[in-house]
Parts: C-alpha cells; structure tokens; sequence
C-alpha cells in the first residue's frame, strides 16, 4: 500500500521541515518537498493531510514492565493491553524486561517472556534481560544473547533478596559487556541501607506511603550511581542508569559525561511531572505513586530538566508498571514496604513530553531526540526506529500540537483502576498513528489487532565506538 502524508511539519531530532512522506508497504520510502511530491499523488492509495499538524516519528518506550511479577502480585497491563495502550499514546516501539529466576538460566527467562509477547503486541517490542543471578553459567549466556539481538542487561543494586546483586555480580557482568559489547542498566539504590531504613521506620509505627519516600534516600540513590560509575570504570564497560530522579544522582552522571565516560542518564515523566506531594495524599492515595527509585521533592525538577537540556539525562522512558489501586497497592494499607511499586504511563508519555515543549523546557527536536531517536540509538534500533527517513520503518504519528485533552482513568486505555495524572491538561495529540505503514490508531479509534507487532532483534549501543 501507498500512502502520502502531506502537509505537515516533519520534526525529528535532527530537523524541522515542511515535507510530504511517502510510504511503501512497511516503509518509508521518501521524504521531498511538497512540490516534488506532487508527481506522487498518481498511484498512491491514500492521501493522508496534515495541515497544520507535526509529522514525528513513533515514540519509542524502552522501559516497560508488561506482566511483571512483584510483591505478590502482578503488573496489571498485559502485553496485549499494555501494547495497545501505548499505541493510542503514540509509542510504537516498547522494550520491555525479561526475568532471569534466581537459579534459573537467562534462556528459561527469555523463553518465558517470548512466550508472555508472542502474538499479542499491538506494537513492535523487543528485550531487555535482567540479571537476577550472575554466575559462570549466565555470564556465558549473555554472549550467546547478544548475538539473538538481546543486547542489554539490567541489574539491581536494590531489592535485597529479590533482584539485589552485589559489587562481585556486578563487576563480573560488567566486565563480560565490555568483552561482548552489551550495555548494563543498574537500578541504582543503596538497597542494603534502604532496607535498615525501612525497618526502623515501620519499627516506629510510620506505615503511610509517605514514608516510602522518606526511607528511599536520594543521597542512597547518588551513592549507588557513584558506585556503578566507578565499578563500570573498572570493568571498561559503558553504563545505563535507568529511571534517574534525584539531583544528586544527575550530578554523579554529570560528573561522569564530564570525564568523557560512555555513562548515560534515563528519566521518567513521574519525576519531572510528580512529586513527594503526590505520595503524601491522604486516606491511603499516596499508594497510587509509589515507585521506585521514589518520587522526590518538587525542587528536584529543575536538575531533571536542566539534565535533559544538556544531555546529561539521554532519554525518557515510562518504567511502566502498572498495579491497580483496589486489589493491589492495597496489598500495603499498612505497611507501605508492601504496596506494589510502579506506576502506568506508556500511554501518556509523548503527550506530556510535547506539554514539556509547550511549558518551554525542551525544544520539538528534543522531544522527539529524547522520546524516540536517542533510546533506538541507544538500544540498537537506528535508524529503523526513531526517525523519518527513507528505508526507515513506518512509524508515524500525525500530531495535533494544539489539541487539548484531560489524562484520565476514565479514558485511558491503560489496564489500570486510576491514572497518575489524574485531571491533568496536555496540549498535543496524535491524530493518527501508524505503525510499519498500517494506521493502527485514528480519530481515538484502534484499528489494530493483537500480533500486529513484531520482535525486533536489536544491534548493540549505537552511542559507543563511532555507532
């Protein structure tokens, strides 16, 4: 099928223009000013306008969590639900989160969340895989990953006795990356100390959700950044700290950038956009934003924003990890170490990212650098992912950059009981979303069916040896 999108502005991270885009089948296979697009219009099947609209390349979220088992329960957005969801928001690309069990092999992990995806994503996806358990054995299997096109491995230096590894773990699997090319994620929290906080808060009988901000130190999460520099130093492997909320951890990647060290810097719209006011709502609301790393205090923002400006912070995914308010945040009514952490938003990050463009923190460019081009680059999907170019998939969004809506639970299509956004006012929209030429969402309708996604095998970091 031809279709010619006409009329729009054309913004990627490298440019604006007034252009027309011509797709073929699942591609892009031209980009021309509307006068040499005029030769186009005999042939093509459909002609999409857009008129005072942005043409941009489909968002890519490379931090979901579909189906995840924690604290007792599980993520409440399937992949199928999970999927759709961001596609009415404009994400067209997910990367999402493969367990390995502790004792278990990285394969039987992978296997079983291929299994989770497998013809049920409304959109293209690929895999990250965390390390729950680094040893001989795994070490060897993140050679044989990276090969398949799973080229990024996630530890944690939180969550003791769950996903927790120490500095041996975590210097072993950074060491094996620098030799097979992978980029290692840490969540970066001092999990042991949080651990003696938490037992000393609930020892004083404070249970409120609050409190999970409170124990849940951005000092601890700067130190852990320190120390997962300094490990990745001493490995010679580059580094991806995931879900960034303090400013002191933003100084400690800075710090980094400055030396010239291969460190880069993720954050969420939670932090830029939510706060410690948000945990603190009474009669057990505060439950709905725990996450972690946690919220942070207000001030906290203006580092956030002042990081992405400068690329010290590279990209901004969701860590979408949804858990309903009734049946699971409730698991913590009484001790908030046992609300589910997580929060939805794969289907509102474009929106309030372009809200970022209109409150002036970001430039359109940059929007679209941090929402799509910067995390394919970085995970190895550029330029098949993330820009509007010939040979590039077509992933599309027609965006309305005027259309004003309302964030709600009531017409979201997350598989969530509440929106962390609740009431809030965006400017902008996507009009029309296509994923590889076919529009999935248009005019608010989905269009799309459950397979319509594809696995993408994935190149290594394309911001590491001249990539």
């Amino acid at each position: 099928m031809r279709i010619l999108v006409r009329g729009g502005l054309v913004v990627t991270a490298a440019e604006e223009m007034y252009a027309d885009v011509l797709v073929e089948g699942e591609r892009i296979a031209a980009v021309a000013s509307p006068e040499t697009a005029e030769g186009w219009l005999r042939g093509v099947d459909r002609v999409v306008d857009a008129t005072g609209k942005y043409v941009v390349p489909g968002g890519v979220d490379v931090h979901t969590h579909m189906e995840m088992p924690f604290g007792g329960t599980v993520a409440a957005d399937t992949f199928e639900t999970g999927t759709r969801a961001a596609a009415f928001g404009g994400t067209t690309t997910i990367v999402d989160f493969a367990i390995q069990k502790v004792g278990g092999s990285l394969r039987e992990g992978l296997d079983a969340w291929h299994a989770k995806a497998d013809g049920k994503c409304a959109v293209d996806y690929g895999f990250h895989m965390i390390l729950a358990d680094v040893n001989d054995a795994t070490l060897k299997e993140m050679d044989g990953l990276v090969g398949e096109g799973v080229t990024s491995f996630k530890m944690f230096m939180a969550y003791p006795g769950v996903f927790y590894s120490d500095d041996g773990r975590i210097l072993r699997a950074m060491q094996r990356a620098a030799h097979n090319g992978a980029l290692p994620m840490m969540h970066a929290e001092n999990g042991i100390a949080i651990d003696v906080l938490i037992a000393q808060a609930l020892a004083e009988g404070r249970t409120d959700p609050r409190v999970h901000g409170e124990v849940r130190k951005a000092l601890l999460e700067a130190e852990a950044t320190h120390r997962a520099i300094q490990l990745a130093r001493v490995a010679g492997s580059p580094l991806y700290v995931v879900h960034v909320s303090a400013a002191e951890a933003v100084a400690e990647i800075t710090q980094a950038r400055d030396l010239g060290l291969d460190v880069f810097g993720e954050t969420c719209p939670q932090y830029l956009f939510l706060s410690t006011d948000d945990l603190a709502r009474p009669d057990f609301e505060g439950a709905k934003y725990v996450c972690s790393t946690p919220l942070r205090p207000a001030e906290h923002q203006a580092a956030l924003w002042r990081g992405l400006r400068g690329n010290d912070l590279s990209v901004v995914s969701t860590d979408h990890c949804p858990f309903c308010f009734t049946g699971q945040k409730d698991l913590g009514r009484d001790d908030f170490s046992k609300i589910p952490n997580g929060l939805p938003g794969v289907e509102n990050r474009m929106d309030l990212l372009h809200q970022a463009v209109v409150d002036g923190h970001i430039s359109r460019r940059r929007w679209i650098e941090l929402a799509c081009a910067a995390p394919a680059r970085m995970f190895g999907m550029y330029p098949r992912k993330g820009t509007i170019a010939p040979g590039a998939d077509a992933d599309l969004l027609v965006y309305d950059p005027a259309a004003k809506h309302t964030l709600s639970a009531a017409t979201h299509h997350m598989n969530v009981d509440y929106s962390a956004y609740e009431g809030r006012e965006v400017t902008g929209r996507a009009d029309l979303v296509m994923s590889r030429g076919q529009a999935i969402v248009e005019g608010g309708r989905y269009f799309g069916r459950p397979g319509d996604g594809r696995y993408v095998e994935r190149a290594t970091c394309q911001y590491l040896n001249g990539g």
